[in-house]
């Protein structure tokens, strides 16, 4: 597939599953998801940027804020975050306004990222000595004023003070979880400190969404997993999962989502289809998998008949 075939694919799969479902609805208010997961390698960082280009091509405006030191949302996005960009860093620490430090994600119209860079590192224990340490972020989030439909915060695998800084900013906690051995360990203490925050700073903050990632439906153990997930969670879990994939894991060396990376692929379509359900699930409304799903092979059968037209 050339540039112009995959710069309009990815829009194509919106317009498969568009004209499948109701379309998309749009929040009354900025929805604010907090990412998180103290175990590495589930997804996280890739469920975040994944899903806010799949709610940008929906036609959601999107903010990504990257909270992780390692800064790899924001390679992700395709976003410059060497240490003389300003960032999310000079937003929590010095107090910089959020405007600032927000870029526009290029491949994705209506998609904006605030940088991490290696400064944030340090944030940590530069956070303890400040005012109302915890509430730092929710205070540049307020005073942000450009309208948004969401916005995704990117946790780093710890439960220190950035990631109750988003807790503290944010209502709705995304989890993702790998279906993958020992899953669930280790969610206890994430948990216990959505409570605490709950309990003291943050009355509205809830876990509204669960995520299964690296999905292989040849195993047994991840048919196990699954089932123990939706057992221990139950509404909370989206019915969507995403697949183990190999374009998934490529698509962040380029700069890229998988929605433009290879927007054919069972990753990027499954991304969508899981956005959809946050979406509809956002405003209480039902999510139809089964128009989903037929949106889905509208726009395979499209795709395999636009690759045959390039031969």
């Amino acid at each position: 597939m050339d540039d112009t075939s995959m710069g309009s694919a990815a829009p194509l799969a919106v317009q498969a599953l568009g004209r499948a479902g109701q379309g998309l609805p749009r929040p009354e208010r900025t929805r604010i998801m907090v990412v998180a997961n103290q175990k590495g390698g589930v997804g996280k960082t890739t469920t975040t940027v994944n899903i806010a280009a799949s709610l940008a091509l929906h036609g959601a405006r999107v903010l990504v804020i990257d909270l992780d030191p390692q800064g790899n949302a924001s390679t992700a996005l395709g976003i410059d975050h060497h240490a003389e960009v300003p960032s999310i860093y000079d937003v929590l620490v010095d107090s910089k306004p959020l405007s600032d430090v927000v870029q526009p994600v290029l491949d994705v119209e209506g998609l904006f990222c605030a940088p991490a860079t290696i400064d944030l590192a340090g944030a940590e224990i530069e956070l303890v000595s400040l005012v109302a340490r915890e509430s730092r972020l929710q205070r540049a989030i307020r005073a942000y004023e450009q309208p948004l439909d969401y916005i995704l915060i990117d946790c780093p695998p710890s439960l220190g003070l950035l990631t109750v800084n988003a807790m503290v900013a944010g209502a709705e906690v995304l989890i993702p979880i790998q279906c993958e051995y020992y899953a669930l360990e280790g969610l206890g203490q994430l948990l216990r400190n959505v409570d605490l925050v709950r309990g003291h700073l943050n009355p509205d903050l809830h876990v509204s969404t669960i995520l299964l990632t690296m999905y292989d439906g040849r195993t047994r153990l991840a048919s196990q997993v699954a089932e123990e997930v939706r057992n221990h969670f139950g509404d909370e879990v989206l019915r969507t999962s995403i697949p183990r994939s190999v374009r998934i894991s490529e698509a962040p060396s380029y700069g890229q989502t998988v929605l433009t990376y290879d927007p054919g692929s069972s990753g990027a379509l499954s991304y969508l289809e899981a956005a959809r359900e946050i979406a509809f699930r956002g405003v209480g409304m039902h999510y139809d998998a089964q128009h989903a799903h037929t949106g889905t092979q509208q726009y395979q059968h499209s795709q395999h008949s636009m690759s045959e037209g390039n031969q």
